[in-house]
């Protein structure tokens, strides 16, 4: 079973960057596919980015397209969103997802089975 720990959020003004990082456990291949999806209060659970297990194939939302970047260090079993310019509308929770042992980039959430608990990004105008 994959576990997954989030960190890397916080507040910050519009046009900054954050961070974030997922670190996962449980499992010894880190070779599958993983998430990053978000939450705004009283919106859905919306997808982000996703990125294959080979790292090399990847997919963004249109609202965060160009200004966001997935990565990930399977040496390090960690998962990256590096995200710039930031704006008031991607304030949220964000949340990494593991779709184990899927190796292909999936859009759907139904599709992951390992949730880490959430780290929250605010941006202020």
């Amino acid at each position: 079973e994959v576990q997954l720990v989030e960190s890397g959020g916080g507040s910050v003004q519009a046009g900054g960057s954050l961070r974030l990082s997922c670190r996962a456990s449980g499992v010894s291949d880190s070779t599958y596919s993983m998430g990053w999806f978000r939450r705004s209060p009283g919106k859905e659970r919306e997808g982000v980015a996703c990125i294959a297990g080979s790292g090399l194939t990847s997919f963004y939302s249109d609202s965060v397209k160009g200004r966001f970047t997935i990565s990930r260090d399977n040496s390090n079993n960690t998962l990256y969103l590096q995200m710039n310019d930031l704006k008031p509308e991607d304030t949220a929770m964000y949340y990494c997802a593991a779709d184990y042992p899927s190796v292909l980039c999936s859009k759907s959430e139904r599709r992951y089975n390992a949730w880490g608990q959430g780290t929250q990004v605010t941006v202020s105008s």
